[in-house]
């Protein structure tokens, strides 16, 4: 299906803000796992091919941006280590050495680590997508970041495709964001519980009609530490408020 993205400026705080993470982060990602809003399994299952192509899975974008390059490594024994500590959390895993990097994977971390040198392991969402599931793959995962690994949710915290610019997005999608920002900003067991209730938030269902694109945050909440999560970018592209956050 075709969308219309909005005016030609509508992502540049997003792509300034994606331009300086890596200048934020305490040192250089040793490897980097990303859980994509954009693949779904029946299991979680991590990407082990060495060198992944890109998949361009969108359309009516113009013509160049489908002959884009970013040839980061893979790194299969990663991939391999992502699918046993799942497993050994008695949580269903698995390993793709065909599957290659989506546009949830390639086009922010085009923007941040545009040299493509740091191995990537795409992780798919479990097709449930139940939330309590997904934090606990973050539990399971993080000991990774002891490792040096990057753990990265990359979805969109608001996404409603057929609500933008229209004018009751603003207040709803402020309303959606404003909670989600207090439910991560709250120590991890209230954080928890206000994640796995995210469907009782205001507007929960305006800005997320399907959640995949929220349940990557799962994730990376469940691999955060039991400190309050913090809000590190906020924008309103298209008159719906979106936020991006961190966790210790």
């Amino acid at each position: 299906m075709d969308w219309t993205w909005g005016p030609a400026d509508t992502w540049h705080r997003t792509q300034r803000f994606l331009e300086g993470l890596a200048r934020s982060l305490p040192e250089t990602p040793k490897a980097i796992v990303v859980v994509s809003a954009h693949w779904e399994e029946i299991a979680f299952t991590a990407s082990s091919a060495a060198s992944p192509a890109l998949i361009f899975d969108y359309s009516g974008f113009p013509e160049h941006t489908y002959r884009l390059t970013w040839p980061a490594p893979g790194e299969p024994e990663l991939a391999a280590r992502v699918a046993k500590l799942l497993k050994n959390a008695r949580l269903p895993a698995a390993v793709s050495n065909s599957r290659g990097f989506d546009h949830g994977v390639f086009v922010p971390l085009k923007v941040v680590f545009p040299e493509a040198r740091i191995p990537v392991v795409s992780l798919s969402l479990a097709a449930s997508l139940d939330p309590a599931l997904h934090l606990a793959a973050g539990r399971a995962l993080a000991p990774l970041r002891d490792e040096g690994v990057l753990i990265v949710g990359s979805g969109l915290s608001f996404h409603n495709l057929r609500s933008y610019f229209q004018p009751q997005t603003q207040e709803r999608a402020r309303a959606f964001d404003a909670w989600l920002t207090r439910a991560v900003e709250s120590p991890a067991a209230e954080r928890d519980a206000l994640l796995t209730g995210w469907h009782e938030a205001p507007f929960a269902a305006y800005a997320h009609p399907r959640e995949e694109h929220l349940i990557p945050l799962m994730v990376v909440a469940g691999a955060g530490s039991d400190a309050p999560g913090t809000r590190i970018f906020s924008d309103e592209p298209m008159g719906a408020a979106i936020s991006a956050y961190s966790f210790d």
